[in-house]
Parts: C-alpha cells; structure tokens; sequence
C-alpha cells in the first residue's frame, strides 16, 4: 500500500490494477471444460482486500474455480440500507489474430490500457478495488454500509455466479437496497463541449432459447417431406425477417428528450428512430431499446452431405423491453410454428426510477469533476447481474463513470477486437467513484 515511502492513492494505483486484471485470463465460454481462471483472479482480488486490511471472503459458486469474493465495509449509520458496488471478473473469449495487441496483455500504449475486459469490466473491478483499498486504508467510514462484491460466470448469466449466491448465500448481501455495477456513467459528447453521463435505470430482458425441429432420417438422395432442417431453417427465416413493433418506453423517452434539449435538435416522438440515428456509434445501444429483438446465433444439424438428419437444432438470443415478456413469447410461438419445439432461460428485464438520493449523488460525483456535465437515464439493450440482485429487492443501476473520448466508437469495444480503457477515463472514473461513495 506504500510506494517510495508515501500512501498509494486509489487514482494511482488504478491503472495497474486494471493491466493485472486484464493479465489473469479469465475466459467464460459458458463450457465448464474450457473456463479459465476466475478463481484466480477472485484470489488476487482478495489478496488486495487482505493487503489493505479487510477480512474479505472468498466463495466458490457452482463448481469449481468459480471464485467470488465478498466484502463489507461499515457505513456511519448502520440502520440506512447497505449499498452493493458488484463486478464481474469473467470475460467473453478473444481471437488474438483480430487484436493490434495481446488481448490478455494489458498493456498501456497510446494513452489506453488494451486487453478483453478492458471496459466490459474490469475497469469498474479495477476502481471498486482501489477505492475499497483506499478508504480502509484512510479509515474511511461512508454514510452507510458499503458491500463490495467480485463475482464470476456473468458472461453466461450469471447462474454460477450471482444467481448462486443469491439463492445460496443471500445473507452476504443482508440489508442492501441498491446496487451500482457495469454499463452506465460514461460520457456522451452531444455536441462540442456539451456531455451527458448515461446512467443506466433499466435492462431489457433475456432469453435464450433452444430450439428443435425433428423429421425423419434417410438418405440424400431420396425425395423427402419431413426434412428437420428444412423445418428449421423456415422458422428462423420467419424470425429474421420479423420486425418487431416500436415501444418509446419511459426510460428511453427520457433519454431522448435529454439529448434533444443539450443538442438543440427537436425530438418527435412519433419517429424516434430519427432521433436515435443522430447518435453517432451509440445508436447501436440506443435503437435496440426501440423494440424487442430475436436473433440466432447457433445452427447445429447433420453429421454427413448424403444423410438427412431427425434432428436439427438452433440457439436464438431473445431480449425483451420491460413490461412485454408475454407478448415477446406469445409472438415467437407464432413465428417459430407448432413443429419447433421450445425451451429456454429467462432473465427478467430491469427498471427502476431516475430519482433520489442516490442518483443526486452520481449526478453531484460527476459535476464536481466535470463542471457543467448533463447525467440522463437510459436503458441497455443488454443484461447484468442486476437481474440477479433484483432478485432479493436490490434497486439497480449502472454506474462505472468514465469519461470517454469524443470519437472513441465505445459500443463496438463490448466483446469487440481491440478492446481498450482510457487512462484519463479511468482517473477520471476513479474520482468520481469514489466522491460517489461518499456521499451515498
């Protein structure tokens, strides 16, 4: 905690902790034969939380080398709700070929840490990390109890992660009432010198379906009606093509209007994809909270050109806007037809108000190191372990400040080649956090 003889301060120190990070190779296929190390990545979390002084816990969900660690901090007024800071240590995979560096090098270089996790998220890791650090440290004690949480297998849902240790261990998270994590406080430039801070107030929801169709066996060459892949293969065309009606949710009518009012340009709400398309990069994240999406992603039929299968098999990613889970299932049964069977995973969306105290005091964290910055509420096209923690009645938001770059295209660095932090960013974010913290 020393270097050269004086404190070493959570701004200091972050960048380091996010290269090391990035250097533990923490690969989550969703294959439990071919994860990587987020035990050990969960040990050099707790070995940082021990160095500074705390009794960290460390726990194994699901199986293991599943490692997650868990820490409180004691708040002045241990009768307010405990608030949850949580991150996860996991990464999606990472083809070395489409990287300009290693991707599990974290290397600084330009003025960004690079490296998969760089931003989705073991910068938000890196600077729970360091203020946790810090504030022991200082023997700091914030308004209220503090819990600090590392957590694996988000990559995947979570279920061998925060899911577990939501049904397992809920009382870890005793007397929390909201929680702050991935996928929100980063800077949007609307136009030269004017930024807003998105904070994120709600999720769609997730669904991951695996789909069947099933025909009968025979050879090539013979003339067939009940072709499992022909089936198959008709019903996802179905779903491709479809087009999901448009839904201007509370979330994202805010979100609109805000960048309407900064940028100067008049919103319609009858036609809010013009509005999304003056984004920029962002539209990517903001027009897929428009609708309700469907899109495959796996396509597995046959074992020989000459053989028709009984069988073929599909995996289609399914997210939903808050409030519409039954119209999403009831559209996909019509869609995929009676000869697809169904069954899948749903992690249900997330939505909570843009108000109170909490949020006055990201927007006040942000203002007080960037004078004159704008915050504004959005929903994210993606899910988090929030929907976990909504779970136990945790109010959720997505609060990891970084202050980006203006033409830094920041979407396409989610589970994207070249994958890459903002050194200034991060100093930046860590200052917040940690005002942020303070005043919770």
């Amino acid at each position: 905690m020393t270097l050269a003889g004086r404190t070493t301060s959570a701004v200091d120190e972050v960048t380091s902790l996010v290269s090391d990070l990035i250097r533990i190779d923490t690969t989550n296929t969703g294959d439990p034969a071919t994860l990587a190390g987020e035990r050990e990545a969960a040990e050099y979390v707790a070995e940082k939380l021990t160095d500074a002084g705390y009794e960290p816990l460390y726990v194994e969900s699901g199986g293991k080398r599943r490692g997650n660690v868990v820490v409180r901090l004691p708040g002045a007024d241990p009768g307010r709700g405990a608030l949850l800071v949580h991150g996860h240590l996991d990464v999606v995979p990472a083809d070395a070929s489409e990287w300009t560096v290693h991707p599990f090098s974290g290397e600084v270089r330009d003025g960004y840490v690079w490296g998969r996790g760089a931003i989705d998220m073991k910068h938000m890791v890196a600077m729970s990390l360091a203020v946790a650090r810090q504030f022991k440290q200082d023997g700091t004690v914030p308004p209220r109890d503090i819990v600090f949480a590392f957590l694996a297998d988000e990559e995947a849902g979570g279920f061998q992660g925060a899911r577990w240790l939501v049904d397992h261990r809920p009382d870890l998270f005793e007397g929390v009432t909201e929680a702050v994590s991935e996928v929100g406080g980063f800077s949007l430039t609307v136009r030269d010198g004017v930024r807003a801070y998105l904070v994120e107030t709600a999720q769609k929801g997730l669904m991951w379906l695996r789909l069947k169709a099933r025909g009968t066996a025979g050879h090539g060459s013979m003339v067939h009606t009940d072709n499992a892949v022909a089936k198959l293969a008709a019903a996802v065309a179905r779903l491709d093509a479809h087009r999901f009606p448009i839904v201007l949710t509370g979330p994202v009518r805010e979100f609109l209007q805000g960048v309407s009012e900064l940028s100067g340009v008049p919103f319609d709400e009858d036609d809010p994809e013009a509005a999304v398309a003056r984004l920029g990069s962002m539209a990517r994240l903001i027009g897929a909270t428009l609708r309700n999406t469907a899109n495959v992603t796996v396509f597995n039929a046959g074992y020989k050109s000459n053989v028709v299968p009984s069988l073929a098999e599909a995996t289609v990613d399914g997210r939903m806007l808050p409030g519409h889970e039954e119209d999403f299932e009831r559209t996909l049964a019509e869609l995929l037809g009676p000869d697809v069977e169904r069954e899948w995973d749903l992690l249900p969306p997330v939505e909570t108000t843009f108000d109170g105290h909490l949020v006055d005091a990201m927007a006040s964290a942000i203002s007080a190191e960037d004078p004159g910055a704008h915050v504004l509420p959005y929903m994210l096209s993606a899910g988090t372990d929030a929907k976990s923690f909504q779970r136990l009645g945790i109010r959720n938001f997505g609060f990891a400040p970084l202050r980006l770059p203006p033409d830094l295209d920041f979407t396409a660095l989610f589970h994207g080649p070249d994958e890459r932090v903002p050194v200034e960013g991060l100093e930046f974010g860590t200052r917040v956090l940690t005002r942020f913290l303070l005043n919770s």
